[in-house]
């Protein structure tokens, strides 16, 4: 088949395996345009067409955008670390630098996370001030800046304003005369206002069985996923990546360069970019998601190849971007081997962390939740179980995470026993000076925070093994909640609870004491 034919193959497949109410696609290779397609609509109730210039929610594909105003105005970003510091004025350790925020390296707790353990209501407005108050607040990392990976949004929303207010510009003015301009994006726009878009297009939930719904997103979004294009836009981006690409001072460049950790491991995230394989080739990109919108761009520097997806709907813009890039690059499908599941289903502790760590069977797979979201592993004939990001492998001392991206590895421990339902009462963190109430409800445990954003609903706790319980947050301010909490129980020497830890992958280790 032809190039043409597999695109336009591809494009049918992706318009028919994510359904929802509009979209966009483009391919780029060799700086020409190869495919530039709009479907649906952008606004089902008011008819109007999605089309190559509806503008769009990138979401945290603005954190790319963030980092390059920022190396355009500050070549050497550690000319801004006074000023991390400063905004951070209770922190008892280090501070992180602006090299570490820019690569999801700072320790820093993720604040949509800690928002809801100070009892935000669900799709409650956060902006300025909160964001302010939760992030001035933090008194601890959950690890020293440099030493490991987390995806950590307010890194980004604090380069942002530092860049604000050592220019004395508004951010919206740094992305359009350092990057929109200089691109050729001409209606790009910092939309920080999440209420509205400047041509009416709309975000939404649900699914073509329940029936879509407009979202509702009323976080105020900044350098953390602000930036608001339509697909022209990101095709003028994407081509103006290919046609700097052999200026080794050029903006991709520079925000594409090789990262590590701070013990010179390599990192796959830095500077807003995600570093991966695809496909057999290196690749960088970064996906997007907010409330009602999902988006992925990526770029194989190799093959002079861009891809862009947006869906106004929640479906999978990675995967539609890397069925893109196969038929352009005539990669045939994968042919899982069938090997044997291990025997390794059941709860375990992460002792660095205290986070839960569960392994299911998934069909022929294993489906671990662990981090932000759970992860479906493939059996390897090595005995290992791997989606190349995150491996699991049985030592001599029992069952061993690695997650090289994250500069992790750690052996994990079999939980047992039985969670006793003692535990009603309540508990305060002090870092947060928020309150978590456990309540025996007739037999049944529920827990609900609060804090200075509100009281939050009750919602029932689930028992693991002796002292580990999970308090679930299934939605939040934007639609990826941080999910189950982990909870595991501290007691005396009598065995009465005296606190607890708390903790998901985007905020770890929060130490709550009995009251």
């Amino acid at each position: 088949m032809t190039l043409s034919g597999r695109l336009d193959s591809a494009l049918v497949a992706i318009i028919k395996d994510f359904p929802g109410p509009g979209g966009a696609a483009a391919v780029i290779k060799d700086g020409e345009i190869l495919l530039r397609h709009a479907w649906g609509f952008a606004t089902i109730e008011r008819r109007i067409p999605f089309t190559p210039n509806t503008l769009f929610r990138m979401c945290s594909i603005t954190k790319q955008f963030t980092c390059g105003a920022m190396l355009d105005a500050f070549p050497d970003p550690a000319a801004l670390d006074t000023d991390v510091a400063a905004r951070l004025p209770n922190l008892e350790v280090a501070p992180p630098t602006a090299r570490h925020l820019a690569h999801n390296q700072s320790g820093l707790r993720d604040y949509w996370a800690i928002a809801m353990l100070h009892g935000s209501p669900i799709e409650a407005p956060f902006g300025d001030v909160e964001a302010e108050k939760v992030i001035a607040a933090t008194r601890s990392l959950h690890f020293p800046p440099g030493t490991r990976y987390s995806y950590v949004n307010q890194n980004f929303r604090l380069l942002s304003d530092i860049l604000q207010h050592r220019t004395q510009k508004s951010f919206a003015e740094l992305l359009r005369t350092r990057i929109f301009e200089p691109a050729g994006m001409a209606t790009a726009l910092l939309a920080a206002d999440t209420t509205a878009l400047p041509d009416g297009s709309e975000g939404y939930e649900g699914t073509t069985e329940t029936g879509f719904r407009p979202a509702i997103n009323r976080v105020f979004w900044t350098g953390d996923a602000g930036l608001g294009a339509s697909l022209s836009d990101m095709i003028a981006y994407e081509r103006w990546i290919d046609a700097t690409r052999d200026d080794e001072t050029s903006l991709y460049r520079r925000l594409a360069a090789p990262v590590t950790f701070a013990d010179g491991a390599p990192a796959a995230y830095g500077f807003g970019l995600a570093r991966f394989p695809l496909h057999g080739r290196a690749a960088t990109g970064h996906g997007g998601a907010l409330r009602g919108w999902r988006s992925n761009r990526l770029y194989i520097a190799t093959e002079r190849l861009s891809v862009v997806v947006m869906f106004n709907h929640l479906s999978d813009a990675s995967a539609a971007a890397a069925q893109l890039a196969a038929a352009v690059l005539d990669e045939p499908a994968p042919t899982p081997a069938r090997i044997p599941l291990p025997s390794w289903q059941g709860a375990y502790l992460d002792p660095e962390t205290n986070l839960l760590a569960r392994i299911t069977p998934d069909g022929e797979k294993l489906r671990l939740t662990y981090g932000h979201s759970p992860e479906v592993l493939d059996p390897q004939q090595d005995g290992t179980a791997s989606n190349g990001a995150v491996t699991l492998r049985a030592t001599e001392s029992g069952l061993t995470i690695d997650r090289p991206n994250e500069n992790v590895s750690v052996p994990l421990t079999k939980l047992l026993g039985d969670a006793t339902p003692d535990i009603a009462g309540t508990y305060h963190c002090d870092e947060l000076n928020a309150d978590l109430t456990i309540e025996d409800s007739g037999g049944a445990l529920h827990g609900a925070v609060s804090g200075f954003l509100g009281a939050g609903r009750m919602e029932r706790l689930a028992p693991i093994a002796a002292d580990i319980w999970t308090f679930p947050c299934p939605r939040a301010l934007d639609h990826t909640p941080p999910g189950d909490w982990t909870l595991r129980i501290t007691r005396d020497n009598a065995g009465h609870p005296t606190g607890l830890i708390l903790g998901c992958w985007l905020a770890r280790n929060l130490p709550y004491r009995k009251v």
